[in-house]
């Protein structure tokens, strides 16, 4: 387990795994009113948490799953990546892919947090990669 700094500006506690076995952490809206989302609509949605990840560490803004079956919002620039030089507060852009309007209220669970360890890659030019059983397939190339 790694230590995070985090500073909170929201009335609500530091995000917290909700099972032992939990990947994410839940992330909820800190706003002083609710905010209406329109059908396609979209809006940043502040969280009051401010974060410092250690090198090699970054953070994945991603939807949940239950806003996005039972409501149609999820986050647009899913995952959202949080880089561990970034100070500023986190914030959700979310969306709405319904049809109907949806309120999301002050402390509403909006978005989930995972911590992930990353590489940087130092580029090797080359002429040509080597070949492999799938080559140049894409998209659907290994489905029925």
């Amino acid at each position: 387990m790694i230590k995070v700094k985090i500073v909170n500006h929201s009335p609500y506690p530091c995000p917290a795994y909700a099972t032992p076995l939990s990947a994410g952490v839940d992330l909820k809206a800190n706003l002083e009113q609710p905010v209406v989302l329109q059908p396609l609509g979209r809006a940043l949605i502040p969280t009051g948490l401010f974060i410092a990840l250690p090198a090699g560490y970054e953070a994945q803004v991603r939807p949940r799953s239950g806003l996005a079956l039972k409501h149609g919002i999820t986050v647009l620039n899913s995952p959202g990546t949080v880089d561990a030089d970034y100070r500023g507060e986190l914030k959700c852009l979310l969306i709405n892919l319904s049809d109907e309007p949806f309120t999301i209220e002050p402390g509403e669970r909006i978005a989930q947090m995972v911590v992930a360890r990353h590489e940087q890659v130092e580029w090797e030019p080359v002429e040509e990669l080597d070949d492999t059983q799938r080559g140049a397939g894409g998209f659907g190339s290994t489905g029925k």
